[in-house]
């Protein structure tokens, strides 16, 4: 039978700490002192002392008189404030009252200079003036513009490709609005009755042409910068 080697060991272990915290606790806990008991507000907390200066600096002058002041006496006026204040009064300016307004016929009385409804931001300084922000806006934008229409145009010269100038354009828009017309002419120019085959194509053919002209119109009126392949 095989017996451990460690046996002895443990078994002295086991004895030794055997009935160290049998009680759930400490054999023998330590008593207060009966001089030490507890007394009333003894666990509140103790706010500093006060000083006199604070940090060496003196307190600021008081704007009250102080209770050692007395008041001169003996001083007297011959100002006669009943007559002045009826003067006063009579050549003063009468008090205007103020604005008010009412949101209903059964409503309080509101005060208007301070309910928003005077407008006031037109006597602003910079009232009419556009904001810095939008300035630097539009900046960014024709900066970016010219960055964008710059890379196109590297990248339009490396695939052969040619910028229609502004006065062809011009010319091109002209040519298209010139071939709108004539072919509106055509169009007014057809019976009120259209009661044949051709004639139905030919109404129809002269209407798909109108329509394509204004679409390529339109595009060369949106698009200011115009692509077009070299031949």
């Amino acid at each position: 039978r095989h017996i451990s080697v460690f046996t002895p060991s443990v078994k002295c272990e086991a004895e030794k700490n055997k009935s160290q915290w049998k009680t759930m606790g400490p054999a023998k806990v330590p008593v207060p002192s009966p001089n030490k008991f507890l007394q009333k507000h003894s666990k509140e907390p103790k706010l500093p002392g006060r000083k006199n200066e604070q940090d060496g600096k003196k307190l600021p002058a008081l704007s009250v008189p102080r209770r050692t002041d007395h008041p001169v006496m003996g001083i007297q006026s011959k100002k006669n404030f009943i007559n002045t204040n009826a003067v006063a009064v009579i050549t003063g300016l009468p008090k205007k009252p103020q604005p008010i307004y009412v949101d209903r016929r059964q409503g309080d009385k509101y005060l208007l200079e301070t309910s928003g409804l005077v407008p006031k931001y037109i006597k602003k300084k910079d009232y009419g003036v556009t904001p810095k922000y939008i300035t630097q806006r539009k900046e960014d934008t024709k900066r970016a513009q010219k960055e964008y229409e710059a890379s196109i145009v590297e990248h339009l010269k490396k695939r052969a490709m040619k910028r229609l100038s502004d006065e062809e354009r011009m010319n091109l828009l002209q040519g298209l609005k010139k071939n709108w017309e004539e072919v509106y002419r055509d169009f007014q120019c057809l019976p009120v009755e259209i009661d044949t085959i051709p004639k139905k194509l030919y109404k129809e053919k002269l209407e798909l042409q109108m329509k394509q002209l204004e679409r390529d119109i339109e595009v060369i009126e949106k698009h200011k910068v115009i692509y077009i392949a070299n031949e």
